[in-house]
C-alpha cells in the first residue's frame, strides 16, 4: 500500500501464525501501556501457562523505564499492573491484549498513569451514571510524513468532496479504516462506526457508550489496535490536532457525554447547567484537554475549520463552532447529550472525562 522500506511479507508470517499456543496449554499475553510522552504507547509480550479468564489473574510485571522516559538507567523498573482486558486480534485464538497502568519504583503512579484518578473521580460519580462517546479523529501519513495518497510535491484539491466521501480520488487508505474497525470488534472494544472526514488522508472512528472509566479503556485500546494495523500496511498514523497548516481541518476528540439526570425526561435543564458550570471552567479544561496543557490545541482552536476560539467559552443548538454542542435531536427532545468539541486528537480520555465530572457532577477541583 505504501512505499515503505522495512516491509516484510505477511504470507510467511501466516505459515507460523497457524501454529496455536494453546495447544500446548499456552498463551500469549501482550500488555499494552503509555510511555512518558502521554501521547505513545508500548507493548511487550509475556507467555502464561493458563487462559485468563479476568483482569485480575493476569500477573503485574515491569519494564525498563530509561527507555520509555519514565525513569533514570541507575533506577529504571517501573511496574506494570493490569487494568483491563481485550480479545487478541492479530494473534487471535486464546491471546489476549491488555491494558496497564504505570507505577513507579516507590508504588506512586508515572506522571503519565492519569487511570488511577480518573477512576477515583468515576468512583464517586457512581450514582450518576457517566456516559461517553468519543469520536476520535486521525490522520494517516505515509513513511515520509507527508499525508497518505497526497500528491508527492503538492496537495489535493480544496476541502468539500472528501467528507464521507467514495472513491480513489476522494477517500485515502480505506483498507486500514475497515481492518481496524473488524479488529477492535473482535477484541471486544466498543467501537461504534467510522467515517472519511473533512480532509483528505484524515478518518474518524467513534467508540462508546462507555460507563466511567471505561471510556478511556476502550478508546487507549482503539488507539492501539490502530497503530498495529496501520503497521502491518506500512503507513504512520498521527493524532496531531493540526498535522497540515493552511486551509486544512484539523483532528479532535469530540466527547459526547451524559448522566442519568440528563437522559431522563427533562434532561435539558441539567444540560444547560453542566454547560453552565463548564463556562466557568473553560481554562482548566483548556489545560486538561492535550498533553502540553493547550499548546496542541491552540493550534487547532482557532475558531475556524469547525471549531471554537480557544480563547473563548461558547455553546449552541446544532453549532459546530462551538465550544459544546447540544445534537439539535436532544433540543427538540428536551433531554439527552451534550458534546464538548474541545478535546484534541491527541488527548488523554482519562483527563478529558475525568476534567467533565468533576466540573459537572463534583463540583471538586482539588487535585
Amino acid at each position: 500500500m505504501a512505499d515503505y522500506s522495512a516491509r516484510t511479507d505477511k504470507s510467511v508470517l501466516d505459515r507460523y501464525m497457524e501454529l496455536s499456543p494453546g495447544m500446548q496449554g499456552k498463551c500469549q499475553v501482550m500488555y499494552v501501556w503509555l510511555d512518558g510522552s502521554g501521547e505513545d504507547m508500548r507493548c511487550k509480550t509475556k507467555t502464561l501457562d493458563f487462559v485468563p479468564k479476568s483482569i485480575t489473574e493476569i500477573p503485574e510485571w515491569n519494564y525498563d523505564g530509561s527507555s520509555t522516559y519514565q525513569a533514570e538507567g541507575s533506577n529504571s523498573d517501573m511496574y506494570l499492573r493490569p487494568a483491563a482486558m481485550f480479545n487478541d486480534p492479530f494473534r487471535r485464538g486464546d491471546n489476549k491484549l491488555v491494558l496497564c497502568e504505570v507505577y513507579k519504583y516507590d508504588q506512586r503512579p508515572a506522571e503519565t498513569n492519569h487511570r488511577k484518578s480518573c477512576n477515583e473521580i468515576m468512583d464517586r460519580a457512581e450514582d450518576s451514571e457517566p456516559w461517553f462517546g468519543i469520536e476520535q479523529e486521525y490522520t494517516l501519513l505515509a513513511q515520509d510524513g507527508h499525508p497518505f495518497g497526497w500528491p508527492k510535491m503538492g496537495y489535493p484539491g480544496p476541502q468539500g468532496p472528501y467528507y464521507c466521501g467514495v472513491g480513489a480520488n476522494k477517500v485515502y487508505g480505506r483498507d486500514i479504516v475497515e481492518a481496524h474497525y473488524r479488529a477492535c470488534l473482535y477484541a471486544g472494544v466498543k467501537i461504534a462506526g467510522t467515517n472519511a472526514e473533512v480532509m483528505p488522508a484524515q478518518w474518524e472512528f467513534q467508540v462508546g457508550p462507555c460507563l466511567g472509566i471505561s471510556m478511556g479503556d476502550h478508546l487507549w485500546m482503539a488507539r492501539f489496535i490502530l497503530q498495529r494495523v496501520a503497521e502491518d500496511f506500512g503507513v504512520v498514523v498521527t493524532f496531531d490536532p493540526k498535522p497540515m497548516e493552511g486551509d486544512w481541518n484539523g483532528a479532535g476528540c469530540h466527547t459526547n457525554y451524559s448522566t442519568n439526570a440528563m437522559r431522563d425526561d427533562g434532561g435539558i435543564q441539567h444540560i444547560k447547567a453542566a454547560i453552565d458550570k463548564l463556562s466557568k471552567k473553560h481554562w482548566d479544561h483548556i489545560r486538561m484537554y492535550d498533553p502540553k496543557e493547550g499548546g496542541d490545541n491552540a493550534r487547532r482552536l482557532t475558531g475556524k475549520h469547525e471549531t471554537s476560539s480557544i480563547h473563548d467559552f461558547s455553546s449552541g443548538i446544532a453549532n459546530r463552532g462551538a465550544s459544546i454542542r447540544i445534537p439539535r435531536q436532544c433540543g427538540e427532545d428536551g433531554k439527552g447529550y451534550m458534546e464538548d468539541r474541545r478535546p484534541s486528537s491527541n488527548c488523554d480520555p482519562y483527563r478529558v472525562t475525568e476534567a467533565i465530572v468533576r466540573t459537572t457532577v463534583l463540583d471538586d477541583w482539588n487535585m
